[in-house]
């Protein structure tokens, strides 16, 4: 089954890719390694995903934050490989920084909400390193941030 086909098979709706907003690229390749930029929290209706979680929101609306995070991601990877997703051969990694109360300690349960859907669209190929990471801000007030490294064919 392609990721393509698998993405219709679990209903996702990806995002328009949007292009960055300030002095940056949204991906970027080199040799077989393809970068994409931090992606945030926005809601299926456009809106950002803000607040702190432990505050603001809760940590399953955290999780919910960082999927359309990896929502976002996987909108850019399709772009930065001319819509055609066969050329990915595995997710090396993703960062995902959680803005957070002081002491709030679930963000490893949050940034899994990118996880499991990088890992559901993508089988085994998605399986990556990982980071979760508290900050005290993230642009624009949004929850989640979460970057990724992707492996090309």
């Amino acid at each position: 089954m392609t990721f393509e086909n698998k993405i219709k098979e679990l209903k996702l709706e990806l995002p328009e890719a949007r292009d960055p907003v300030g002095s940056y690229v949204a991906s970027k390749i080199i040799g077989n390694m393809l970068f994409i930029s931090g992606q945030i929290s926005i809601a299926e209706d456009g809106k950002l995903i803000k607040g702190k979680v432990g505050k603001e929101l809760k940590t399953e609306e955290g999780y919910e934050a960082a999927k359309r995070c990896g929502l976002n991601i996987i909108s850019q990877v399709q772009k930065a490989c001319d819509e055609d997703l066969s050329k990915i051969k595995s997710c090396v990694k993703l960062t995902g920084f959680v803005n957070s109360t002081e002491d709030f300690i679930e963000q490893p349960k949050v940034v899994n909400g990118a996880s499991d859907l990088i890992v559901s669209v993508f089988g085994n190929a998605g399986m990556h390193t990982r980071a979760a990471v508290s900050v005290n801000s993230l642009p624009l007030g949004v929850s989640v941030e979460v970057d990724a490294i992707f492996e090309l064919y």
